[in-house]
This record gives structure tokens, sequence and C-alpha cells, in this order.
């Protein structure tokens, strides 16, 4: 490490030079990087919704489905429009009044049941099928064209019209996520760290870094809008831990070596020796989310452990040149830290430990039935802005066709058209069952089939498989109890007449994600729990210090996500897994780095009480710049974005860095006063130092 060190400071200049260099690839790669706005696109292969998707996809030529209500046009007008959005490049077909029968027939002679499927008001209701994926880069450009054809009296729902809002509202607001998160980082460090220039660097040498994890994300394929928003604010959030260590080394061993180059040779060596442990705890914190069927998980979990490797990387090399190379600037800017010395606190802390453990036993129970009962939501449309285009299309057709959602049947073609009107009976009994489009259904029995043109056996059937669709009222919207138990009663209906039939569509696919989420949930919790605890017993050879280490952050944890649920907040449904893993893995940090110490000064033979108060006083300012600088960047976005998952996300990591800040000074220091004695017995370096030979020094230690 001493030669790593020493080549560092040597060659400076050509690191900086070839830092700057790097960026013109990174650039390039993070710009055509492709963005995935679909959530339900992250499922595991082999579910039936997802398989189903891909059968009618492949069969039909159909993928996305949504409907457009259209006002205050004639019949004509309507087929008109129609005969416009058929002719768009990825428009499939699209399903209405004049599909069904020439416009030159009077709409009076149709059942009132087939009318009021699209008619109602003075509106018109269109269904128009897509050729590509819910959220393929044409069907999203394709939602933009039927919108700017139709015009403004028309509106566009489905969960593509979702996506291509979604993807607009996160164009418009990512930089500024950045530029926030960059903002308030500035103005805590400023204030925390003693020169205004070193904020500066510190952000510089990130900003670097970041750029070259978003823009190796091009090897990826793409990556998902949660990753997009999240990665460079939350990259920055928690390398800045490395930057503060690498300073706060330096400035310490200047105190010993006049030759600033020296000193930094130094620093570098003693960071790295510091921030090993933690940047794998970080790394493996954030792998584990690998460990998702959901893979958004993976999505995430690659780059962000790719970020703190980046991290980790510059912040013993691009940091250090540029402290250097900048270091008449640097003293010139010098200033008093607003952080005070934390001795008395440290004493305080030390002597009343047993308050934070009765806290600790008190809290923890309440924290705990929180945590496992807060509310989760999984309809990311229903956070969204009301304004946006699809908010307001979706409450029209909701409020004026009684619609909630729509499911689609996928069968086998061969089925007879007695047992489909057979089995569409039985589905309209469904309770929250509005009506049914299909081909044996279509028009009843009081027009025949041989009247239907031969293009709708084309909508609806196509070699092995054939389509129906049913469309819910609105009190069975996706992501309901109600929907989720009438997509059961379906498919026990449809597989009654066909066992490989299946249900699928947004409600379908959505009943899938909250059942694999909860059960990653489980999965994700216990693998970083492990990974971690195994990290940690190789870094500091100890059975107990891993534990209570663990124990000190999960408190934390269940405080942050415990709390929803005694404020009556619902949360998005991937906070409990990401957040869980992102708080153990990013503040486990400030936990070693106290816990290291305290090992260090006992190994010198300083007693318990005194150790923990070196401990604690020369961690804190490392500790409180980290977690309030955490802080700062991740709930600045919280209180601008529009966008509830990334506002919530933000906020609730936010919260995690200063409640796990809160455990690590308070509850951590007494768990290892508590523990001192065991701990001596089961940590390698002190059990050799406080031997059987010792026992009287350990009694009086």
């Amino acid at each position: 490490m001493e030669k790593f060190a020493k080549g560092v400071v040597k060659h400076r200049k050509i690191i900086i030079i070839v830092y700057l260099v790097l960026m013109i690839p990174a650039v390039i790669g993070m710009v055509n990087t492709r963005i995935n706005y679909d959530m339900l696109s992250y499922l595991p292969k082999n579910l039936d919704s997802v398989k189903g998707q891909q059968i009618m996809l492949d069969n039909f030529g159909k993928g996305a489905f949504s409907y457009m209500l259209v006002e205050d046009k004639t019949p004509a007008e309507c087929a008109e429009l129609q005969t416009k959005i058929e002719a768009l490049d990825h428009v499939d077909s699209v399903l209405w009044y004049n599909t069904l029968l020439s416009t030159d027939v009077p709409m009076s002679i149709l059942p009132n049941s087939l009318y009021n499927r699209f008619n109602k008001d003075g509106s018109t209701l269109m269904a128009i099928f897509y050729d590509e994926g819910t959220s393929a880069d044409s069907t999203i450009a394709t939602i933009g064209q039927v919108r700017k054809i139709a015009g403004s009296h028309a509106y566009l729902n489905g969960m593509s019209a979702l996506v291509k809002d979604l993807k607009d509202l996160c164009e418009q607001e990512e930089a500024k996520y950045v530029a926030i998160a960059v903002i308030c980082s500035i103005v805590i460090m400023m204030l925390l760290v003693d020169s205004f220039v070193v904020p500066f660097i510190f952000l510089f040498s990130i900003g670097m870094a970041i750029l070259l994890n978003m823009g190796t994300n091009i090897f990826l394929g793409n990556i998902s809008f949660i990753t997009q928003a999240l990665a460079a604010v939350l990259q920055l959030a928690v390398t800045m831990d490395f930057s503060i260590f690498l300073w706060h080394a330096y400035e310490e061993e200047q105190d010993n070596y006049e030759d600033k180059k020296v000193a930094m040779e130094k620093a570098i060596v003693n960071t790295l020796t510091a921030i090993v442990g933690s940047s794998l705890t970080m790394i493996a914190g954030f792998l584990a989310l690998c460990f998702m069927t959901y893979t958004l998980g993976a999505d995430l979990g690659i780059v962000m452990a790719k970020g703190a490797v980046f991290g980790v990387i510059g912040s013993v090399t691009s940091l250090p040149a540029l402290l250097l190379v900048l270091n008449p600037i640097i003293e010139k800017a010098r200033h008093r830290s607003l952080i005070p010395d934390a001795t008395k606190l440290a004493g305080f802390i030390v002597k009343k430990s047993w308050i934070f453990i009765i806290i600790f036993c008190v809290v923890v129970g309440p924290a705990y039935y929180g945590y496992t009962h807060t509310k989760l939501y999984y309809n990311m449309g229903a956070t969204l802005p009301k304004s946006i285009n699809f908010m307001v299309s979706n409450e029209k057709v909701m409020n004026d066709y009684d619609i909630g959602t729509t499911h689609i049947v996928l069968a086998k073609s061969n089925l007879s058209a007695a047992a489909g009107r057979s089995m569409a009976d039985d589905i309209q009994n469904v309770k929250g069952v509005k009506d049914i489009v299909s081909y044996d259904y279509l028009l009843g029995n009081q027009i025949p089939q041989e009247a239907l043109p031969s293009s709708i056996a084309n909508i609806f059937k196509s070699g092995k498989y054939q389509i129906m669709l049913i469309n819910t009222t609105k009190d069975y919207g996706v992501a309901t109890s109600n929907v989720n138990k009438q997509l059961t009663k379906l498919n026990s209906i449809v597989r009654s007449y066909d066992k490989k039939a299946t249900v699928i569509g947004e409600a379908a696919g959505t009943k899938d994600l909250m059942s694999t989420t909860s059960h990653d949930f489980k999965v994700v919790d216990f693998a970083s729990l492990i990974m971690i605890l195994v990290i940690l017993f190789v870094v500091l050879r100890s059975w107990t210090l891993p534990i209570i280490l663990e124990v000190s952050i999960y408190f934390a944890i269940l405080i942050n996500l415990g709390i929803p649920f005694y404020t009556g907040t619902t949360i998005v449904f991937i906070a409990p897994i990401v957040l869980s893993t992102i708080q153990l893995g990013s503040t486990i940090n400030y936990a070693i780095l106290l816990t290291t110490r305290y090992k260090r000064e006992r190994l010198d033979g300083n007693s318990s009480d005194d150790s923990l108060i070196t401990s604690i006083s020369t961690s804190l300012p490392s500790i409180v710049t980290s977690a309030v600088g955490f802080f700062g960047s991740t709930f600045g976005v919280s209180l601008y974005s529009d966008i509830d998952i990334i506002s919530s996300l933000c906020a609730l990591m936010a919260r995690g860095a200063i409640v796990s800040m809160f455990a690590v000074i308070f509850v951590l220091p007494a768990f290892l006063k508590l523990f001192d004695k065991l701990i001596i017995k089961s940590t390698k370096s002190l059990r050799l130092k406080y031997g059987k030979t010792n026992k009287k020094e350990v009694a009086t230690a």
C-alpha cells in the first residue's frame, strides 16, 4: 500500500489528466444508456402473467394496450380518427363500433350492453392495441403520436401512457436531483469541513466517479428509471464518507509531517486500511439486492456496487491528487469547523450508557412492530401528480365508463363457441366484472357472428390462441385487494374450460409483483445480514463485534421503516427491500469507524471507559459530517421530486442516515461497554492482549 500511495502522490498530475480524458467515453456511455420505466418488466420470466404477455405478442402481434376516450366527435369523425391511428407504424389495431359494423349501420340497432361499452354522454371509447411491449421505445413514441393526432379532447390511459408520462417527468427532474444534492452537500460540507474549497474538491472527485459509474451502465443494456434517478445521488451520499475519512487522515498526518506529500502518502495508507471493511460491507449490501427474483434489485444493486467501487478508487487516487495540486487555494480558504469538541458529550454517553440500553429495550419492540406492519403501495400511477396527462385520462375513463382496469384472458382458439359463451357468462357473474369483449360474446345472441367482419376474428383469434377482454368496475382497480381476489376467481373459471388458460394484464402483473417482492424481501434481508456479518468477522477478527454492529444499525433500520406505520404513511413497495440494504450497507461505516478506534484504544491498554470516550470524541466529527451530508443530499431531492417513488425513497434514506448516526453515537458505545469482557474473550487481538496472564489487567482496565 505504501508503494501505491507514493505512486499516487508522485504521479498526481498524470492521474488528474487520465481522469479528465476518461470523462469523454463516460459521458458518451451515460447518454446512450437506455432507461426502462416499466416496473412490471422486471418480473421473473417464468410467471404466467409474463409468459402470457409474450405469447400474445408472439401470436397476435399485440403487446401494449390502452383505452382512448374521445369527446365531441361524430361517428364519422371517430371513424376518420380510427383510420389515422391504425395507420401509425406500431399500432396493431383499434377496436371500436366501426370495427364491428359500418358507421352506416345505425347505432340504435345495437344491443344496449354493446352500445354502452363504446358510447356514453357524447363520448366514444376506443381500444388500441400496439405491436410492441408496454415500455418499448416504439410504443412510447406511438403514444405521443396518438395523443397528437387525437387532440385535446381525447384521453389515453393504460400502462404505456403511464410509462410515457413517467419518462417525460423523470427527464425533466433528473438533472435537478443531482443539482439539488450537490448544492445541499456543498452547503453542509462548507460548514462542517474546515476549508471552504475542500467541499468543491470532494464533489469534483466524486462527480468524476459518478460519471464513470453511469457511463459503464451501457454494458448492462439498460437500467431502470429508479436506478437512473437515485444512483448519482446515492453514490454522492455514500462515497462522501471515504472523502471525509481521507481528509481527516490527511489533517491528522500534517501534525506529524511538515512535508504535505509525505502526510498525504500516510493518509492514503491509513484511509485504505480504514475503508476496506467499510467499502466491502457497502458493496455486499448492494449486491445482496441481486438475490431478488424481481430483477429491479439486481439493476439497482449492480449499479450501486459499481458506484461504491469507483468511489473508493476515486477517494485514494483523484481526490489526493486534487488536494495536493490545489493545496495553496485550500490553505487560503481555511475556517473553523462548526463541530465542537465532543469529549464532554462522549463522557456523558459512556457514564450514562445504561440509559441508552433501556431506550433500546423500550423502543425495539414498537419499532419492529411498525416495521412489519407498515403499509405498501404497488400502483405506480396512483402517486403521480394529478395534473399529468395519464392521471387526467385515467380518471376520465374510470369515472365516465366505470372501468377500473382491463384483464386479458388468453385461451386456446379451438374452444367451441358454446364453451366460449359459457365461460364468458361465468366470468360476467364474478363480482366486480363490468363487461366482456370477446369473439364469441361480442354481440350476444341478437346479432349472429356471420355479421361480424372477418377482421374481427384476426383481432381475437390467432393460431392456437384467442383473447378476451374483461373490464372491471372502478372499485376493482390495479393493486387493490378486490381485484386480486377477483383474479384468483377468474383464473379458476378460465382454467375449468382450458387448463392452460391464464388471465394477464396490468392487474395480474401487479398481483405477481406483490407476491414476488414479498418473498424477495425476506431473502434479501437475510442475505445482506449474513454477507455483511461474514465481512465484519473477517475485518474485525471477532465473534461478538460483528453482531453488536449489525444489531445497532438494524435497530436504526427498524425505527426508520417503522415510523411510517405510526404516521399512517403508505410507502412504495420496494422501500423495505432497498432501504434496509442501503441503510445497513452504507451507514455501518459509522459503526466500523467507531469500533475500530475503540479496539485500537483497548489494544493500547486503555480502560473500557477511556477507550470509548476517545473513540466517540475522535469519530464523531467524521460520523456527523458523513450523516448530515447524506441527509442533505437526499432530503433536498425528497422535497423537490413530484415522483413519489423517488421522493419517498430519498426521504427514508435521509431519515435513515440521521437515525443511524444517533444509534452509532449513543447505542453502540453502550453495547460495547456492556459486553466489553465478552468482546475481549471473543476478539483475537484483544484476547492475545488480555490473556489468562492478564486477568488482573482486564479487571482494572
